[in-house]
């Protein structure tokens, strides 16, 4: 078992994280948001898959596909 007593990302929280060009950005912006959204639907997508089969399954593989090329473009602007 991995216990993490402590994580240092040696920027500091100040409410920012930092986008996939090295850009920092409020975490509360469209961006970020938007990007979490389309990761969060990826995840409904892929239990849904648990239970897909056939064609249903490849057409939500390249759902989760599509979004996560989605997440990458909106993580770099």
């Amino acid at each position: 078992m991995v216990v993490l007593n402590k994580i240092y990302t040696r920027t500091g929280d100040k409410g920012e994280t930092v986008l996939g060009n090295g850009d920092r950005v409020a975490k509360h912006d469209l961006r970020v948001e938007a990007y979490g959204t389309s990761d969060e639907l990826n995840c409904f997508v892929g239990v849904a898959r648990l239970e897909a089969k056939g064609e249903t399954d490849a057409a939500l593989s390249r759902i989760q596909n599509d979004l996560f090329d989605l997440g990458a473009d909106l993580c770099r602007p």
